[in-house]
């Protein structure tokens, strides 16, 4: 497959492989060389949940299904 730069130094990635990485409207592509070959890679989306990882803590001596039967539990009440 090949495409052909523009004047305004635009490509248009051939459908057949947009639709086979994903490549939808509005996907943000990252670009770099490595030894005189252009690279692209589908930037990866920030991971909502990343600032909350590692924060909650469990009571003292429970497990988390323990922990989780526990506030289920309340929730029923």
């Amino acid at each position: 497959m090949k495409a052909i730069v523009s004047k305004k130094g635009q490509i248009t990635i051939p459908k057949e492989l947009r639709e086979r990485l994903g490549l939808k409207t509005g996907t943000v592509l990252q670009f770099d060389t490595r030894n005189g070959k252009l690279l692209a890679w589908k930037q990866v989306g920030e991971d909502v949940f990343e600032k909350w990882r590692g924060r909650g803590k469990l009571p003292a001596g429970k497990t988390v299904d323990e922990y989780l039967r526990i506030i289920r539990d309340d929730h029923r009440r």
